[in-house]
């Protein structure tokens, strides 16, 4: 895998779109962002630290902050509707493409993610 605009065009016009949508989320909300690679995936780079990086599994997409605490803080801040509708992991955030990331969640990861990378304390509080 290469870039994320490679990686992306080789998913299918669906599983795209979903995808996609968050990296175009991320890209408004810090737009000096740069695509680069992380733990061999397709990522975007914030300060030449690895960001963020989204991809389709079999199961579900699967949203990777490059933080085991990102994904638990994130989980606090949410309504209990939105996530029961996520799986949350030891630096994995889950979801269905038919049920996408709001937007305010995606915001939510970038801002946790930024903070550690400017704060690297923040990665062991």
């Amino acid at each position: 895998m290469g870039t994320v605009d490679e990686y992306l065009e080789s998913l299918d016009a669906s599983d795209r779109a979903v995808v996609s949508h968050v990296f175009d989320v991320v890209r408004e909300s810090l737009p000096d962002v740069e695509q680069g690679r992380s733990y061999g995936m397709p990522a975007l780079l914030y300060r030449g630290k690895a960001l963020i990086a989204v991809m389709r599994t079999k199961k579900h997409i699967g949203v990777y902050p490059f933080s085991g605490r990102v994904p638990e803080r994130v989980a606090e801040g949410l309504p209990s509707g939105e996530r029961e509708a996520l799986e949350f992991d030891k630096g994995t955030i889950r979801f269905q493409p038919e049920r996408p990331l709001p937007d305010d969640t995606i915001r939510a990861i970038v801002a946790a993610r930024v903070a550690e990378i400017e704060d690297p304390s923040l990665r062991t509080r």
